[in-house]
């Protein structure tokens, strides 16, 4: 994504851009409300720049995100380490009526945001995966691009 000016470290030369998926715990939906969408893209960009890592394009489905980020020298243990843990804690504290008791309407009452489990893998075709990216439900593209929701075939 920056051929012209590459990142440069003490013995190497380079980046290493990556395709992340992080999903949220019990796939509860809660991107489809463009506030806890919109306060996860923002903890993201600043959790990412805390770390020194550059991220690119950005897409959210109703119970995960898509991003793209240049990991460097971070081995990718580490990257989900240091993007998924800053971001859950800030987005409790910007959102605490997700940790709410089940009874008061609480999703992640006794838990965390995300589940453990994590993509975070090299894409064979970089331009792809950035099309893949932006048409998520919530991507640039989003719905009415290229997408089709199951509502789509019953229509």
């Amino acid at each position: 994504m920056r051929k012209e000016n590459p990142v440069r470290y003490s013995s190497a030369v380079g980046e290493a851009w990556m395709h992340c998926e992080f999903k949220v715990k019990y796939c509860h939906n809660i991107f489809d409300d463009e506030i806890y969408r919109e306060g996860l893209r923002t903890l993201l960009a600043e959790a990412a720049d805390e770390a020194e890592i550059p991220i690119g394009e950005v897409g959210f489905d109703n119970n995960h995100v898509h991003l793209m980020a240049d990991i460097g020298l971070y081995d990718r243990p580490t990257v989900a380490k240091l993007l998924r843990g800053p971001t859950a804690k800030r987005f409790f504290e910007y959102f605490p009526e997700l940790k709410r008791p089940k009874q008061e309407g609480g999703l992640f009452w006794d838990s965390g945001l995300w589940n453990p489990s994590y993509y975070i893998g090299s894409p064979r075709n970089m331009q792809s995966t950035i099309n893949y990216i932006r048409r998520q439900k919530y991507g640039v593209w989003g719905i009415g691009g290229e997408q089709r929701t199951l509502s789509s075939f019953t229509s």
